[in-house]
């Protein structure tokens, strides 16, 4: 028959992309899933071929102004047939006039550009394995105990638009453990760190200076107990490259981070880790 059709996902479905995209070792989160659905439940769309998944991808729009790409998979036996064009197309529709933003593989920019994507910078993902420091962690506290309004007013400086009901998710979700730094009575640093099929992943990892990325960073993994972990870094901050290989962790892999358009000034320099590829 060779039917193809396209719908939005209902929210226990999504679990399936998640699945598909540990399949492409993109390693995701063990709560991933239920993290991205309080963004746009509407968000995630499948393919189908005769009833069957057959594609996947998102496309989650954070307000009226922005929206970020991510799961774009098709079922292996399937590629190269014009349904991935298909479902693509869907996403983008769904992101109406929205600027969208993606971490696409570096290899398909090209495929990218046609559809209007334009390069920003590179996102390298470092990996390795590390021990938990004993040495305590001077100002650090639990993220759940600092103002909720305070972590949202710091997240806006490094992501294009507000994102409320995803880092409550994020920060809450069972496994995952946050950490700040509060110096002088302000917020220096924040990360979250979040068990995945492999490893940890950290992310996201937002402070003012390396020594508080760093302090934070150290409070994580010895909150984990060490062991591997994985950490996803704008390549243009050098601070940021230079914590992640001084922590012994060598690059993994890299992905382009592009736009449809202008989005707001945001401070990289002050981003230590991304949160994730798949929503920005």
């Amino acid at each position: 028959m060779n039917t193809f059709t396209i719908r939005p996902m209902r929210p226990d479905e999504i679990s399936l992309t998640v699945d598909w995209a540990a399949a492409e070792g993109w390693n995701p989160g063990l709560a991933d899933d239920v993290c991205f659905a309080s963004v746009d439940p509407e968000g995630f769309f499948i393919g189908e071929l005769d009833g069957a998944p057959a594609a996947t991808v998102s496309c989650v729009n954070y307000g009226a102004r922005f929206a970020f790409l991510g799961f774009y998979i098709v079922r292996a036996d399937l590629r190269g047939k014009g349904y991935g064009l298909r479902i693509w197309n869907a996403a983008i529709a769904h992101a109406g006039p929205r600027v969208i933003g993606l971490d696409g593989v570096t290899a398909q920019q090209d495929n990218y550009r046609k559809s209007g994507f334009h390069l920003a910078y590179a996102n390298v993902r470092y990996g390795g394995t590390v021990a938990a420091s004993i040495a305590p962690q001077a100002d650090v506290i639990a993220l759940s105990d600092v103002p909720f309004a305070a972590v949202e007013a710091d997240d806006a400086t490094v992501f294009p638009a507000p994102r409320s009901a995803f880092l409550r998710a994020w920060i809450g979700a069972p496994g995952h453990i946050g950490c700040a730094r509060v110096r002088d009575g302000r917020l220096a640093g924040w990360g979250v760190i979040r068990p995945c099929r492999k490893g940890f992943k950290i992310g996201p990892l937002v402070a003012e200076d390396r020594a508080s990325a760093e302090t934070v960073l150290s409070a994580l993994v010895a909150r984990m107990g060490g062991g591997e972990i994985f950490l996803d870094v704008p390549g243009i901050n050098r601070e940021a490259v230079a914590l992640a290989q001084d922590f012994g962790l060598a690059p993994v892999f890299e992905t382009a981070r592009m736009y449809t358009g202008a989005i707001p000034p945001l401070r990289l320099e002050r981003v230590f880790g991304v949160t994730s590829f798949e929503l920005g």
